[in-house]
């Protein structure tokens, strides 16, 4: 979808206050009189002023190829959602509407915002009624790429949570931004048409370093192998009929038209609920210069790029092999069935080409700071273990952390904190995954840093997702400075929805 695109040029010419670029398509922006500063708009009652940003919920058709059309719930009638540019620091006032007949979250991914903002009903959130609507005010904070989407538990549902269209871009100026380069374009990953199958492995050959933790893997093996002789099947995983970029099949929207010479930056959002994506684009090459919207210290030049569900990568693109390429997965399948896009050279024209880049592992300790440099010591380690119970509710694998199954929203149990955190202190989060899934990790409301990767020391690498390997340990260290109710949870949905998630409170006093 070409209108998603955003294209800033001749971007040193534009002074610190020019936040937006020559031209923006299909993205809400701030009421002129609010982003010139304060107004009388900002002076009135707030329940009675202009808000800054409306969205609605509601289900809308998309047609994602000519001719073939899905029904999804969607922002503002459109997939992606608009596309929303806060300044770091400055309130922002948004409203909400529902027209479903579902009550919805709407969560700020990676924002350090409030637990009744935040948008997850397991940190109290208040939910944006049925044929309802809630307003809400905050600060939009870190700068850098976040996201907008549902935080509904969708369960069996097919139909709800982030299988939908319920995905948005956010990015966030810094409020002394600075960069070179000539065009700004937005990715937003995407499957449609989602489907239950029983087992199948998931693919982690990708990953580097590649070492397992061999009790780790005799666990889970050994409770794979117990589960499969009482006779239970493997349990159900989702895959897709559809696969989009800014919601359209490879080859059914308008090319990215760039010219020879130019460097594009690439914002790149896997708005999946569930898939792990690459992507890789003929003849150039990544420089990776921020991670889930935080800068890296060590930015770098790969030929591959790899998302878990959640994660945002910001990579420059310097255009200098002209021609028409596919800018794709590396699955031929997904590929074929839509994940991708057409880069098009001015003065080409043709059939776009697609060439398979050479093996390629990724690491995010690749982008870590270099030396001998080490985190600080934590206040407190927190050891996590993750473990599947293969097919254990109704053909649906059950997650468990420290042998924990979080409840359901159906069940009695209270969603009670598990963990107590004191504000100022440093915690390490040491997490075990005894299963042979990769888990995209998510920790709301903060940002944390990664301190090993499965057995590697790494250290300035700031995120909100990563992906843990199977059978591997990741640790990561975080500060507590954001009082309330913190979810953790995996971000893939069926795990989320059956069990994977643990919540955080802050100590008083």
């Amino acid at each position: 979808m070409d209108e998603y695109l955003t294209s800033r040029r001749n971007f040193l010419r534009l002074t610190a206050a020019a936040l937006l670029g020559a031209r923006s398509f299909d993205s809400i922006t701030s009421r002129e009189s609010l982003a010139a500063g304060p107004s009388l708009a900002a002076s009135l009652n707030p329940q009675t002023a202009p808000p800054d940003y409306t969205l609605r919920i509601a289900a809308n058709p998309i047609e994602i190829a000519a001719k073939h059309i899905v029904s999804t719930i969607t922002y503002n009638g459109q997939f992606p959602g608009p596309l929303l540019r806060f300044k770091e620091g400055r309130p922002v006032t948004v409203e909400v509407h529902n027209d479903t007949d579902t009550p919805e979250q709407l969560h700020w991914h990676g924002q350090f915002v409030s637990p009744d903002v935040d948008g997850a009903a397991e940190e109290g959130t208040p939910f944006i009624p049925a044929r309802g609507m809630r307003r809400i005010t905050f600060t939009p904070k870190p700068s850098g790429l976040r996201f907008y989407h549902t935080h509904n538990r969708a369960g069996a549902d097919l139909h709800a949570g982030q299988y939908s269209g319920q995905v948005g871009a956010v990015y966030i100026e810094a409020q002394n931004d600075a960069g070179r380069y000539d065009q700004e374009i937005f990715l937003v990953l995407k499957e449609f048409e989602p489907l239950f199958s029983q087992g199948g492995d998931m693919a982690q050959d990708f990953l580097t370093p590649a070492s397992r933790v061999k009790e780790l893997e005799a666990a889970g093996e050994s409770a794979m192998k117990a589960s499969l002789a009482q006779g239970r099947p493997h349990g159900y995983e989702v895959g897709y009929r559809y696969f989009t970029i800014n919601g359209r099949m490879l080859g059914h929207g308008e090319p990215l038209r760039v010219k020879r010479g130019e460097r594009v930056l690439f914002q790149i959002l896997n708005g999946s609920a569930t898939e792990i994506r690459s992507l890789a684009l003929p003849g150039h090459s990544f420089k990776v210069i921020a991670l889930d919207g935080n800068l890296v210290p060590t930015p770098a030049e790969v030929p591959v790029l790899w998302l878990g569900t959640a994660e945002r990568i910001s990579v420059i693109v310097e255009m200098n092999h002209p021609g028409v390429w596919v800018l794709g997965d590396l699955a031929d399948d997904d590929r074929g069935h839509g994940m991708g896009i057409v880069v098009e050279y001015a003065g080409h024209a043709g059939k776009p080409l697609w060439r398979s880049p050479p093996p390629f592992l990724w690491s995010y300790a690749r982008f870590a700071r270099h030396g001998n440099q080490v985190p600080a010591e934590p206040d407190e380690v927190i050891d996590m273990t993750f473990t599947k119970r293969n097919a254990a509710d109704r053909g649906f694998n059950r997650w468990a952390i420290n042998d924990k199954v979080f409840p359901s929203q159906a069940a009695s149990d209270a969603m009670t904190a598990t963990y107590h955190l004191r504000q100022g202190q440093r915690y390490r989060l040491r997490m075990h995954n005894a299963s042979d899934d990769i888990h995209p990790v998510h920790l709301h409301r903060h940002s944390f840093e990664l301190t090993k990767l499965a057995g590697i020391a790494a250290a300035g690498v700031f995120k909100d997702v990563v992906m843990v390997g199977g059978h591997q340990e990741v640790e990561v260290d975080f500060t507590a400075d954001n009082p309330g109710l913190t979810l953790f949870h995996c971000h893939q949905q069926l795990h989320m929805d059956f069990g994977f998630m643990a919540l955080f409170d802050y100590l008083q006093g």
